[in-house]
């Protein structure tokens, strides 16, 4: 990267608020990628059973249908303040099971209770952070500011998943969450460092609560608006397939397909998540590097080589091949998300913006639907066949996405396909 190209890659950093917001991120995006590691692979271990693997990554999640609720209370609070409450939260959680673990005290059923607390507010740290990005970041640097968070978040899930693997082995769940803690805990005071950004939305909504504007109006008119349009349309159901079929074979089912499937510990669970975020994190950066691009041609051709991955994945046995395999599903997985973003942004009118955003994060419901019924079909069938059956579902359901709004989504001079 030359001289200017990296002075314009940093130009977020001159901002001082982004100085303390990017480190208390990367915290959280750390602690998060080591607690869903070690977690999964305790319950694998205690318990056996790939159905509370699937459960427990499921919980996780349970707070994405109320994430507009924790955007409006933010909006109201103000975004900096509710990331650190909720940063706070995390903190006295990790904790919690951090006492336990290193009283003996911990069990199966504890994790999973608190792990549905964390599920109620976890799924909103991006949306919200997001929107503290918005907040403290002059328009003209908006967008590098944005692909530098979303570059750090892949290198923080590379990272998380090596170093978790590695403590989780060498010292125990225990210590591992001493560390966890204190990312959360630093996370939260790097937060309260950062002077509070001028909310100039904030009359308007305060206007909108005294006229008696209701939660469920509001979302009724972001669903019905998201989809209105066809290039909107095609985007949310790229999402909620790729949540249904395909983030399950590489999120919650990991560590029972290191345990059974490869037969490895800790290490070589680390190994193969970490092997998804660098695929990840090579797209994300091939694709800020790219010029005129055709969107939603890249949506349907990403989308179709993620699903192509997934099939080779669940045939393989042998680590490195299936790392290989991984890097390059995270490659398209990669191109694909950051397609359908791009595309729902483009097209969504800008005081609209928040509420579609909030229908895409609804559609991530997909993924606890995916898991358990991904963990069903494995006792009954087995991991391969259920495997195949989820990456050919939806490799078959994205071509039918391709057809049925091709002219919007094919052409190119089709707005989605804008450059």
């Amino acid at each position: 990267m030359s001289g200017a190209g990296l002075s314009s890659a940093l130009a977020p950093f001159r901002i001082r608020n982004y100085r303390f917001q990017w480190p208390s991120d990367l915290l959280t995006s750390w602690a998060f990628e080591v607690e869903t590691l070690v977690l999964g692979w305790y319950i694998m271990v205690e318990t056996g059973s790939v159905l509370l693997l699937t459960v427990l990554a499921s919980l996780q999640y349970v707070g994405t249908l109320i994430a507009p609720v924790v955007g409006m209370i933010g909006d109201r609070l103000g975004h900096r303040d509710l990331l650190a409450a909720m940063r706070f939260a995390y903190t006295v959680l990790s904790g919690t099971i951090m006492t336990l673990a290193l009283s003996g005290h911990l069990a199966p059923f504890n994790v999973m209770v608190i792990v549905t607390l964390m599920g109620l507010i976890r799924p909103s740290d991006l949306g919200v952070r997001g929107a503290l990005l918005a907040d403290i970041m002059p328009p003209e640097r908006l967008v590098g500011a944005i692909s530098l968070a979303r570059t750090t978040q892949d290198s923080a899930r590379i990272a998380g998943a090596l170093t978790g693997a590695s403590l989780f082995a060498a010292l125990g769940i225990g210590y591992v969450y001493v560390a966890i803690a204190c990312f959360y805990f630093t996370a939260a005071i790097l937060m309260l460092c950062m002077t509070r950004p001028v909310q100039s939305h904030g009359a308007g909504h305060a206007a909108d609560v005294a006229q008696g504007a209701s939660l469920l109006r509001d979302l009724k008119e972001g669903i019905v608006y998201a989809w209105s349009g066809p290039g909107m349309r095609a985007a949310l159901c790229v999402a909620f397939l790729a949540n249904l079929t395909a983030f399950p074979l590489t999120n919650g089912l990991l560590p029972y397909v290191a345990r059974d499937i490869f037969h490895t510990d800790q290490t070589g669970l680390g190994y193969l998540s970490a092997s998804f975020a660098v695929g990840s994190l090579i797209g994300s950066i091939t694709l800020s590097m790219a010029g005129g691009v055709r969107i939603a041609r890249l949506l349907i051709g990403a989308t179709l080589a993620w699903y192509a991955m997934l099939l080779v994945f669940v045939e393989l046995r042998t680590m490195p091949v299936a790392m290989a395999c991984l890097v390059l599903a995270g490659t398209a997985q990669s191109m694909s998300m950051i397609s359908a973003a791009v595309m729902l942004m483009r097209n969504a009118s800008a005081h609209l913006r928040g509420r579609v955003m909030g229908v895409r994060m609804m559609v991530i419901y997909g993924l606890p639907l995916g898991l358990l019924a991904a963990g069903s079909l494995i006792d009954m069938i087995g991991y391969t066949a259920t495997g195949t059956l989820l990456a050919a579902a939806g490799f078959i359901a994205m071509l039918g996405i391709a057809l049925r709004w091709r002219a919007d989504l094919w052409p190119v001079h089709a707005p989605a396909n804008a450059r």
